[in-house]
């Protein structure tokens, strides 16, 4: 059984009082202190939007009126679409969907136990790949292909995603040249630019900088992107003890205070853009300062900001599901399934970096997929929660089976057993006995044959016409 777009909500880290709180923490840091805007282009936008700007500084400020104002304009939900309609995501409110991510620059191979350089395939591979994992809702563009030149990355990498997958296709892009050659190719898969507005198979992200900045690349990127409107995430990414207070709550001030600065300039850019509130942010080791992935802490600061986005009406790109470990061992599961579970309990809509991500985001791993999509369907059993019914409290069967009786022939048990408990494709729980008999293979070796069962398989391609007027139209395509 398939689940996905499940309302989570069942885990509060906050209470109502805290929320509140921290939004009005992060309304005084907007008039009083200000964010800084590096992009002349944006400050200017900000400024004929009634911000109080001071240009010497590029400072601008905002009082709460106008910020609940420009982000009250922004979609409650956004629709993002796969090619095909069941792929079809719809984000808002506390719907929770999960999927790869990340730009890592490495793929770890379990069975040497080595890392390499990824490349062009990996991008192709992984997209095949995530195609055919239930668990995993969307294919965030999660390597960066190494052998590339900056100016042909954009474009490879989308493509990479279109015509090796049906699910929606999400990526950063480096370049206001890469942008638009995206967006056109976008325009051509989807037989119009009408057609990509109406179903948008593709969205983008552009980064806001901690603590409280809009650097000149990404500011002008959004205003590019907005015009366009093509969906668009806007995450922050600030580091307790770095870039941000070393507390959870002063980390949260910032991240809120970070995304919504994207979110506003999208809206006086082009009103109605679809935009995620986003957040990337996690603690450090505070023995040397290194980024965390797979603390708890991420966790927890990510399922707060889906409350905040849920008190603020916008969609949430949120983060979990990954691990700091350096190979496929017991540290790697259980930091992948607890931030995973944090957020997704929490009602975060669109949890990227959930599947295939390891060592600080830095590598992925095809093995580390398969465990992924296993971990989950586990989690978004866990965010459906147990229904309680008369069907579900089975008075009158168990009235009938009395004390001493079975259920294992009712009917009851028939219609409920795999739709009630989730079916493993992964995990092993046979005996002792009989997992030897198959070998006694670790949980990584079963992961390696499935990812060699699943790339075996036929797979996703654009329709001929289409893929031939994109290698036709825009130039660079590596096939």
């Amino acid at each position: 059984m398939i689940r996905k777009g499940l309302n989570g909500g069942s885990f509060r880290v906050l209470t109502e009082d805290s929320i509140l709180k921290v939004h009005q923490a992060a309304m005084r840091v907007m008039e009083e202190v200000g964010f800084e805007v590096q992009s002349d282009t944006a400050l200017e936008l900000f400024e004929k939007a009634g911000a109080r700007v001071d240009r010497d500084k590029h400072l601008v400020r905002l009082n709460e009126s106008r910020v609940r104002e420009l982000i009250g304009g922004a979609p409650s939900e956004v629709r993002l679409c796969g090619q095909d309609e069941a792929h079809d995501i719809i984000l808002g409110g506390q719907r929770v969907y999960a999927g790869t991510g990340g730009t890592a620059l490495n793929v770890y191979e379990p069975g040497a136990g080595e890392k390499r350089p990824a490349n062009m395939d990996d991008l192709r591979r992984i997209a095949r790949l995530v195609d055919k994992l239930d668990n995993i809702h969307f294919y965030l563009l999660p390597t960066y292909p190494n052998e590339l030149p900056l100016e042909r990355v954009d474009v490879n990498r989308f493509f990479a995603g279109l015509d090796n997958t049906a699910k929606h296709v999400m990526g950063g892009v480096y370049t206001s040249d890469g942008a638009e050659q995206v967006i056109e190719m976008a325009e051509i898969v989807a037989g119009s630019s009408d057609n990509l507005r109406r179903r948008p198979i593709i969205s983008m992200i552009a980064c806001i900088i901690s603590p409280l900045r809009m650097d000149k690349t990404y500011g002008d990127l959004i205003v590019a992107i907005a015009r366009k409107g093509i969906p668009l995430a806007c995450p922050a990414e600030p580091l307790c003890g770095a870039t941000s207070p070393v507390t959870l709550a002063g980390n949260l001030v910032v991240q809120t205070v970070d995304s919504l600065l994207g979110v506003m300039l999208t809206q006086i850019v082009n009103p109605g853009t679809p935009v995620l509130f986003g957040s990337v942010a996690t603690n450090t080791d505070l023995r040397d300062l290194k980024y965390l992935a797979g603390s708890i802490e991420m966790g927890l600061i990510n399922a707060a900001g889906a409350q905040m986005a849920q008190f603020y009406k916008l969609p949430f790109y949120a983060t979990g599901g990954m691990t700091d470990s350096k190979t496929l061992d017991v540290q790697s599961g259980y930091e992948s399934a607890l931030t995973g579970l944090l957020c997704a309990l929490s009602g975060a809509n669109f949890i990227h970096d959930a599947a295939g991500l390891m060592e600080f985001a830095m590598t992925v791993c095809y093995e580390k997929y398969v465990i992924d999509n296993e971990i989950l369907g586990m989690v978004m059993r866990a965010v459906d929660g147990i229904k309680v019914d008369d069907d579900t409290l089975a008075f009158d069967l168990i009235k009938q089976a009395g004390p001493g009786g079975n259920f294992v022939a009712a009917r009851h048990t028939r219609n409920f057993m795999r739709r009630e408990h989730y079916q493993p494709t992964l995990s092993d729980r046979s005996s002792r006995e009989d997992w030897l008999a198959k070998g006694g293979k670790t949980t990584w070796e079963r992961a390696s044959e499935i990812v060699d069962e699943l790339l075996a398989q036929p797979k996703h391609s654009l329709p001929a016409q289409q893929r031939e007027k994109v290698l036709s139209s825009i130039k660079g395509i590596i096939v």
